[in-house]
């Protein structure tokens, strides 16, 4: 058994396995665990500095989910985008294929909150061969994200059977992986899984950096073999009240990220997951955080703010109001507040050309 497998196995599974090293009453926190799984394993649970620190808020287990009637319980639209079982096909050329049920660490803010973890989330190689079929089947599919729970959380052998399965539908041009692992159970990035991966270029993996104290050593070794062999790295955080919602800490993560070679990509509004409606601040709140990046530290480092539309609409990107006027004189501000003009009258007009016959598109 490796490392990675030992840590995995060693996780904790009930609030009073946690809660007594901390001297808290682990009962209010049972009937949530009830609810919605937990799992941390001692990696991740030794990045705990203190009860309610950002660690905490995401890996241990509120009451407080319990008490949200306000959010929905698939906020996304997903299983009405799902033609077949685990695969969301929501945007033309690319799908959304939910290939493992099980996380390394159940976020307490996860967006399939709703089935990550438990019993109604079944994949099995049916539902996976359904995936390829359908995948196979629509060749306007370019780009694949694999997903779940964590693809990560498969067997060498098992991640490769459905990784070379896609490689075999010629339509399919990028795959892309999303997990956590690297952030809370880096020792799973191993030299043989590395070797594994890099057979299936083009191929990316976005993983989810929350707060600078997750970017530690061991992490870093992780997303270092991964970029040691050609995989290009981005990071999605969530914007999440009480862990990163604050600019100076968004900053810090964000200069940390480049730092391990991950590409900062996203920062995403909360999604509106019932069980995590604590969790959401104001957009006004997100918009602040991009104008405390922009300008005030390197272009590299400030990812596009989304919201992640309700209903299934897509990915939605908001910036601050820098175009003040647009017009013959637009009128931009920077990041200090200062205006400037452009002059836009001067820009020569349209060209309108003929299509000729011979003209191909």
């Amino acid at each position: 058994m490796e490392i990675w497998q030992k840590l995995l196995q060693a996780s904790i599974t009930r609030p009073s396995e946690v809660t007594r090293r901390f001297g808290i009453d682990p009962r209010p926190l049972e009937a949530v665990a009830e609810r919605y799984p937990m799992r941390i394993n001692p990696y991740y649970l030794g990045l705990i500095r203190s009860v309610g620190d950002p660690i905490w808020r995401q890996a241990i287990p509120s009451e407080e989910e319990l008490h949200d009637a306000v959010c929905p319980v698939d906020p996304l639209n997903e299983e009405n985008q799902s033609p077949v079982p685990n695969l969301v096909h929501r945007y033309p050329d690319r799908a959304l294929f939910l290939v493992c049920s099980e996380c390394a660490m159940y976020c307490r803010f996860c967006t399939r909150k709703r089935k990550v973890g438990g019993e109604n989330m079944v994949i099995d190689q049916k539902s996976i061969d359904g995936g390829l079929d359908y995948i196979r089947s629509h060749p306007e599919i370019r780009d694949v994200i694999l997903s779940g729970g964590d693809p990560l959380l498969l067997s060498d052998d098992r991640l490769d059977a459905i990784l070379k399965g896609l490689r075999a539908i010629p339509t399919v041009e990028i795959i892309r992986i999303g997990s956590r692992v690297p952030v809370v159970l880096p020792q799973r990035i191993t030299p043989a899984l590395v070797r594994m991966l890099r057979r299936y270029h083009p191929l990316y993996l976005n993983t989810h950096f929350n707060h600078p104290d997750e970017v530690t050593e061991t992490a870093a070794k992780a997303c270092a073999r991964l970029a040691d062999v050609g995989i290009p790295l981005g990071n999605q955080s969530v914007l999440l009240r009480g862990v990163n919602d604050d600019p100076e800490v968004m900053k810090a993560l964000m200069q940390k990220l480049l730092t391990i070679r991950v590409k900062p990509y996203y920062i995403y509004q909360a999604d509106m997951v019932q069980g995590t409606n604590h969790f959401r601040t104001s957009v006004e709140e997100g918009l602040a955080v991009i104008q405390s990046l922009r300008g005030h530290t390197s272009g590299m480092a400030v990812p596009a703010y989304v919201i992640d539309a309700p209903g299934g609409g897509g990915k939605i990107p908001l910036l601050p109001e820098y175009l003040q006027n647009l017009g013959s004189d637009v009128v931009l501000k920077n990041y200090r507040g200062d205006l400037y003009h452009y002059d836009n009258s001067a820009a020569p007009p349209e060209e309108k050309r003929s299509v000729a016959a011979n003209d191909h598109y």
